[in-house]
């Protein structure tokens, strides 16, 4: 709910639209500082962070250190050890020495981040954001203004077209799996997608006591095969700082290759995800005498679904070694792990023909900025919306706390230390004005 303070004020200095990690990263840092006022809305009743793909056992795949604060400012009252402390169980932590950080735990932080901060509110709609001297805002509850506008509004299920038509209890994206993905003994399941995802819910379904179990549990992916992410120290800087404000600086076809060729440093599998489906695999049809419960299929692409009868469906797929051998799955659930695109930002409306475009995305500054024609010190900012011009790291949690640290210490007319550079020379060498262009667009 809106406190009585914010239905009090009219005016801001910043007000943030979406409240999922990376706004909740900005409001963290600038809590606590009053000559920024600011107001954070969402327009769900309360805190969700991939609810529907909570399963038992999952895990980030990002460092602990990777919190909302701790890698802009390690002193926050906002970090996840903080978080931990304040619920008197980090010794427990320890002690317990998981590899890595439960998402269940993590999502119970992130919230715990929210309930703390009088600055967020939820069951609030943006309608639009136009500007008049300033931004007026208008919501499902009032219409406010702001100097600047801080955009976070996360990113929306995909599925392919061929599936858009078929969407609801027998056909659904992953994000929807803990709730839909429950009556499913006895019946033929398809995965479709060969990412963390698409292994968190077929490990899931295979992993079901035999009452509960599919009585066939297909994965289908268009990858070679089922591959690890790559979490090796100098691919794992990419995801850093020095990095982005490289890779920003490339053409836009370098820049679209690179990501290609690398989406498996972001999108790839757990090495212990894919041990235990191995395991899994090798425990049913060796030990346990089910050999046909499993079927896996790599480098196989959905080019077609339809219904085969009244409760099942043909599951059409291109096998990509094998050009012109065209086969067919036979399911009565199919479960789409098939990713995400950044979600509409159709608020923005009454200005979006004042904003560069990059492609299909605003194009935005060094500071996380979209490029318009607005007046300076009015600025909208925009978080996880130019992973075209930012890399694989703009969605992903790695950069969270220092993008939301480049757009605060402009809001508040700062300039925080950069931490040293990669030990890799990803660019020739620039003079100091070159540098800061670089680094402040």
């Amino acid at each position: 709910m809106t406190t009585s303070a914010h239905t009090a004020r009219t005016h801001f200095t910043c007000l943030g639209v979406g409240v999922g990690p990376a706004n909740l990263s900005l409001a963290a840092l600038l809590h606590g500082h009053p000559d920024v006022t600011n107001l954070f809305v969402d327009q769900r009743t309360s805190f969700g962070w991939h609810d529907g793909q909570q399963l038992p056992g999952t895990t980030l795949q990002v460092s602990v250190l990777k919190d909302l604060v701790s890698l802009a400012d390690p002193a926050n009252k906002f970090s996840f050890f903080a978080y931990l402390h304040a619920q008197g169980r980090i010794y427990h932590f320890i002690n317990a020495q998981f590899d890595a950080v439960p998402r269940q735990e993590f999502r119970n932080y992130l919230k715990w981040v929210s309930d703390q901060n009088e600055n967020i509110a939820y069951g609030e709609k943006v309608l639009s954001v136009d500007f008049d001297d300033v931004f007026v805002v208008r919501t499902s509850r009032r219409t406010v203004t702001a100097d600047n506008v801080s955009v976070g509004v996360g990113s929306v299920p995909w599925v392919p077209a061929v599936a858009e038509r078929f969407l609801g209890d027998r056909q659904f994206h992953v994000s929807d799996f803990v709730e839909r993905a429950t009556d499913v003994g006895g019946k033929r399941v398809c995965v479709v997608g060969g990412g963390q995802s698409g292994a968190e819910a077929f490990l899931d379904l295979i992993s079901r006591p035999a009452g509960k179990r599919p009585r066939r549990a297909s994965w289908v992916t268009r990858r070679a095969n089922y591959f690890p992410i790559d979490d090796s120290p100098f691919t794992n800087d990419f995801y850093t700082p020095s990095h982005s404000d490289y890779f920003v600086t490339l053409d836009r076809a370098t820049r679209e290759e690179f990501t290609a060729r690398h989406v498996l440093t972001s999108d790839g599998i757990s090495e212990a995800t894919l041990r235990e489906i191995y395991r899994r695999v090798y425990t049913l049809r060796f030990i346990d005498g089910a050999p046909d419960l499993v079927a896996l299929y790599p480098n196989r692409e959905v080019v077609g679904v339809a219904r085969a009868g009244h409760d099942d469906w043909a599951v059409r797929v291109a096998n990509g070694n094998h050009p012109g051998a065209a086969g067919q799955l036979d399911a009565d659930v199919v479960v789409w792990a098939t990713g995400f695109r950044p979600a509409p930002m159709d608020f923005l409306a009454p200005i979006a023909h004042r904003i560069e475009r990059e492609g299909e995305e605003f194009r935005i500054d060094g500071q996380f900025a979209a490029r318009w024609d607005g007046p300076a010190g009015h600025d909208i900012f925009l978080h996880g919306a130019a992973p075209q011009q930012r890399g694989l790291p703009d969605r992903n949690l790695s950069l969270v706390a220092w993008r939301s640290r480049r757009v605060a210490d402009r809001l508040r007319g700062l300039r925080s230390d950069e931490q040293l550079p990669s030990f890799i020379e990803w660019s020739p060498k620039l003079g100091p004005t070159d540098a800061a262009k670089v680094v402040l667009g």
